[in-house]
């Protein structure tokens, strides 16, 4: 009976979702915020809870952060990612200023203390890569001068959670100062050690997993990631961080292959991890918080767009697509809720969970909506400008002003 019923609940959150999927795909946006209101709805408190399931749904939940971790390193290889770290560090030093200051104080001025301060920065600070990536395609602006600006802050923000992530594992695990050092050393040395091992050995390790049986190439590949992210989750860094790094390492067609074999895996298990992530949030909860989110949402919407405009200034894009880059970084995601989901799983603050949903709902939403409407929204306003900043009378012509033509 047992056995009847998980297979019951399970196939309905997996039918569920797939049609949660095509009603978000016919009205074009992101069906992230479906999937966590699912969640919401069959959670505890909502409107049916589950039972048998819940465990099985835990794992795949855990599955897809590995995933979209493995997914996020098989776009970039080493030396590219070596490359952006040394030619875009101060686009993701003010990005984290602008971004990571915010959570922070937000959660210090509600009374939550500094672990649940440093938590809630990563979640204002990071952005969400397939929500953005898949953003930029609907627009038709892969092939725009700002869309590698904005990639490179991307890159920045996922080299980053290397670091990040070993550090609020340490925090919200309570460890002294000493032993989280320790786990902090290990990580950068981890990662370290990977990166080294993908840019000298790249080539051979790809040679390695390589096969022309996709079966045999998916098969090894998914282990591999998996055996990684369960070392280095034994070592105390982050299963995520691990699985990141295994797809740094792989490169050229053996990349290009387990991306095409492993991507409808990672939106399965994705999709689940959103509806897990909401299963372990209260509905009820969410109301309190939901002013606060609204006006950190607010800010750090204005603070990306600051941030977007600030680095494609920096590498001479034009003022137009200045806005567009800081539109398109907008929208939060997986990320946000990976970070928010170790807070919860401590229990460091029982508000952190639904503020972190509330807030990621409203700018996986929101996000789509900047990246289309920034630009030319901004463009009018300048265009209603006279000289010296005052607004033009009704029927005046405005003085045009001089634009560098590069992204138009």
């Amino acid at each position: 009976m047992h056995s009847a019923v998980l297979l019951i609940e399970f196939g309905s959150i997996i039918l569920g979702l797939g049609l949660l999927g095509r009603f978000a795909a016919r009205f074009r946006f992101s069906p992230i915020p479906l999937y966590l209101l699912a969640g919401l709805a069959f959670g505890e408190g909502g409107l049916l809870p589950l039972g048998a399931s819940e465990e099985f749904v835990a794992t795949g939940a855990e599955i897809g952060v590995i995933l979209l971790l493995l997914m996020l390193g098989l776009e970039y290889t080493a030396s590219d990612l070596v490359s952006n770290l040394k030619a875009h560090y101060p686009s993701g030093l003010v990005d984290c200023a602008l971004n990571a200051l915010p959570g922070a104080v937000a959660a210090l001025l509600l009374g939550w203390g500094p672990v649940a301060a440093v938590v809630l920065a990563g979640v204002t600070w990071i952005s969400s890569s397939g929500v953005i990536a898949k953003v930029l395609g609907d627009l038709g602006r892969v092939g725009n001068r700002e869309t590698p600006v904005i990639l490179s802050v991307l890159v920045l923000e996922d080299l980053a959670m290397a670091v990040y992530l070993p550090i609020v594992t340490a925090l919200v695990a309570g460890v002294g100062l000493a032993a989280g050092s320790v786990t902090l050393a290990i990580a950068l040395g981890v990662a370290g050690l990977v990166l080294f091992a993908a840019v000298r050995y790249g080539r051979v390790i790809s040679r390695f997993v390589s096969s022309d049986d996709p079966e045999k190439l998916l098969l090894v590949v998914l282990g591999l990631t998996i055996l990684v992210a369960g070392v280095a989750q034994q070592l105390q860094v982050s299963a995520a961080v691990g699985a990141f790094l295994v797809g740094i390492a792989l490169s050229g067609e053996v990349a290009e292959g387990a991306h095409t074999l492993l991507s409808p895996l990672r939106d399965l298990f994705a999709a689940v991890f959103f509806v897990f992530f909401g299963l372990h949030t209260d509905p009820a909860s969410i109301p309190p918080v939901l002013l606060p989110a609204l006006a950190l949402a607010v800010v750090t919407a204005a603070t990306k767009i600051a941030t977007g405009y600030w680095a494609a200034r920096r590498t001479g894009i034009s003022v137009k697509g200045r806005w567009r880059a800081g539109g398109a970084l907008v929208a939060r995601g997986e990320f946000s809720i990976v970070i928010a989901g170790l807070a919860v799983t401590a229990g460091i603050e029982p508000s952190l969970g639904p503020l972190a949903t509330a807030y990621v709902l409203i700018l996986v939403v929101v996000g789509p909506l900047t990246a289309r409407y920034t630009e030319p929204l901004a463009t009018r306003w300048t265009r209603r400008r006279g000289p010296r900043g005052t607004v033009a009378a009704a029927g005046q012509p405005v003085e045009a002003r001089p634009q560098t033509p590069v992204g138009d």
